[in-house]
């Protein structure tokens, strides 16, 4: 029997019967239909945000805020394996627009890619990326390939230029 659209069911256990609230006393879920009585939560449209307290001042006011994050200086490449650069030609430009339309680096990045050095590169390639780790580095230079950083993340070129 072959697999098509009116064949798929979810597995069994994914679906659950949805409460029927109000359906009379003896559903367990009849009159106050779960909301309690009175109350800013008992009423229709009603709600409060995530994290409100009653009026209290909430714990992310109480707690201070002070000294240095690194997580705002950060920069979030898409990773690129050596591995993965297997499949381009020998002596080939490999770019960043060539490792996204070979499907590698998915994903919306400001910081570009970044060669990781996992794997075993067999191919002299000329890489062109926004960063490379040693090990990558090296592997692609011991072939015979060459390593160029492109667009160097603003953080990197003031600590430079100090």
């Amino acid at each position: 029997m072959s697999m098509r659209l009116h064949n798929l069911k979810p597995r069994p256990g994914a679906k659950h019967r949805t409460k029927r609230l109000g359906q009379g006393e003896s559903s367990g879920l009849g009159k106050t239909s779960g909301r309690g009585h009175k109350g800013q939560r008992a009423r229709t449209g009603s709600g409060i945000r995530p994290g409100f307290e009653g009026g209290q001042m909430p714990l992310y006011r109480r707690l201070p805020k002070r000294g240095f994050n690194n997580a705002r200086h950060t920069v979030a490449y898409l990773p690129v394996n050596l591995d993965q650069l297997n499949q381009f030609d020998e002596g080939a430009k490999v770019d960043a627009e060539a490792i996204k339309a070979a499907g590698f680096a998915n994903g919306s990045s400001s910081g570009g890619v970044k060669i990781l050095g996992r794997g075993k590169l067999e191919k002299k390639l000329n890489v062109i990326a926004n960063a490379f780790s040693d090990t990558a580095r090296k592997q692609i230079e011991a072939l015979g390939g060459t390593c160029e950083v492109i667009g160097a993340p603003a953080a990197a070129e003031k600590q430079d230029g100090e």
